[in-house]
């Protein structure tokens, strides 16, 4: 297999993104021979996606919390002008804005794409005109792309219902797919306080502050109980948890405010029992990691999450915005004992190797490729 000259680019909001979510597909499309382009805004994952992957960057000027029309106009015109300049064979899309304006940009220039839906994001869990202007141009962006890829049928079948795809070729995926080698298996600690963990940006969204609620509940009555808390904060989305906020649980001290960590798997280690109680998502990463680690899994009854687990298997539901309901299923975990804990982690290392290998994601990005020869013979050959 020979590739053409014009790159593949993936276009996220965040070189955070692309490193942590996106790693397994772009080491697989730079192993097949493509060049590879991550066009995401500078961070401080830019530099490792180019030292430690061996992928491109090219800085993308787009602010993830911006909404003033002329700024982001701006960007617009920015990603379409740096779309225009690399001229790529291929686009993959990825997070909301990054489908929208890139798809938007593809159409208009005519460069083959695909759009990842890996979440709603606010565009669909907060109405107002704003986010209803944001839906109807995901809507075009959408039926322009090669495909679409979605992480739950419930998000496919939202945006159907909404008019969003019309005869778009779609897909469901498990994720953004798990390096079941990287994340293995782990033991849970035969020592030490039982200990919970959530990992997740530090958003109102993700149902944060209903963790914090149900720590203080829980370790009332387990004092000798831990709650981890790990992502970064200052994220450029408008549910941002306040950084004044965030002091105020770091010198409360029921739980333990570690920020943004470069490498999770020695907290999932630490903890019997993964925690995120969030709004919505498109398939949560952080509930794969753990389960691959052995790990089940504590997650909201809605879209996505309740995907991620099988209740009573691999995890439990709770009641979402419901920190209440979070704090009886805390509650049912520190009753249990240890060794149906442990043999609850073991059934979610084994369907995340059965269903959530990255293989399947990295197989549906290929695809694209090798069909899109099919058709007009443009990246492979």
């Amino acid at each position: 297999m020979s590739c053409l000259e014009s790159p593949l680019v993936l276009v996220s909001n965040t070189s955070w993104y692309l490193y942590n979510f996106r790693r397994g597909t772009l080491v697989a499309l730079r192993d097949a021979g493509f060049r590879v382009v991550a066009l995401a805004p500078e961070d401080a994952y830019s530099r490792r996606l180019v030292e430690e992957l061996g992928i491109a960057h090219v800085t993308l000027p787009m602010e993830g919390r911006g909404t003033r029309l002329l700024g982001e106009g701006r960007s617009l015109l920015a990603l379409a002008y740096t779309l225009r300049r690399l001229k790529p064979a291929f686009v993959f899309n990825f997070t909301v804005k990054a489908n929208v304006y890139s798809g938007l940009a593809c159409r208009v220039l005519g460069i083959p794409y695909a759009n990842n839906v890996s979440g709603l994001g606010t565009a669909f869990l907060h109405d107002s005109w704003l986010f209803r202007r944001v839906q109807s141009l995901y809507g075009i962006a959408n039926r322009g792309a090669r495909c679409v890829f979605f992480q739950n049928q419930e998000d496919h079948d939202l945006f159907l219902s909404h008019g969003l795809l019309c005869d778009t070729p779609t897909a469901v995926l498990p994720g953004s797919g798990m390096d079941v080698k990287r994340f293995a298996f782990s033991p849970l600690p035969a020592t030490g306080p039982f200990t919970f963990v959530m990992i997740a940006r530090l958003l109102g969204d993700k149902g944060v502050r209903e963790y914090v609620q149900a720590a203080r509940q829980v370790r009332a009555a387990h004092p000798k109980s831990r709650f981890l808390l790990i992502g970064p904060h200052g994220a450029s989305n408008c549910t941002a948890i306040p950084e004044e906020e965030i002091r105020q649980w770091r010198d409360e001290g029921v739980v333990e405010v570690l920020g943004e960590q470069d490498d999770v798997r020695p907290f999932i280690q630490q903890a019997h029992v993964l925690v995120l109680p969030s709004y919505r998502e498109g398939m949560p990463r952080t509930v794969l990691e753990a389960a691959a680690m052995g790990r089940p899994a504590i997650v909201s009854d809605v879209p996505g999450c309740h995907q991620a687990v099988v209740n009573h298997q691999t995890g439990w539901l709770c009641q979402v915005r419901s920190a209440g309901s979070l704090v009886q299923s805390m509650e049912r975990c520190l009753a249990m004992p240890q060794a149906k804990l442990q043999a609850m982690g073991r059934a979610a290392r084994a369907r995340i190797e059965r269903e959530f290998d990255e293989r399947i994601v990295v197989e549906a990005a290929l695809d694209c490729l090798y069909d899109l020869k099919a058709g007009r013979g443009e990246v492979l050959s």
